[in-house]
């Protein structure tokens, strides 16, 4: 699991398989799986400039997810 240097994001792991990213949240240590995520779009957030502004534009409220 890759961690990051994020204040937003702890670390991120990705289930090629299912399209699965699993993200760890810093501030309340939560780790969420938002489904049907592109690969494309789970490698742009690893070498993203913020990973959390990235996170937020691309990926939160864009994906179903659940609570892991």
């Amino acid at each position: 699991m890759p961690y990051l240097q994020s204040s937003a994001l702890l670390a991120v792991s990705y289930d090629e398989s299912r399209q699965a990213l699993r993200a760890t949240f810093r501030d309340s240590g939560r780790t969420y799986i938002y489904e049907d995520v592109p690969q494309d779009l789970y490698d742009a957030l690893l070498f993203a400039e913020s990973a959390g502004t990235f996170f937020n534009t691309h990926i939160r409220d864009r994906f179903a997810c659940r609570e892991a």
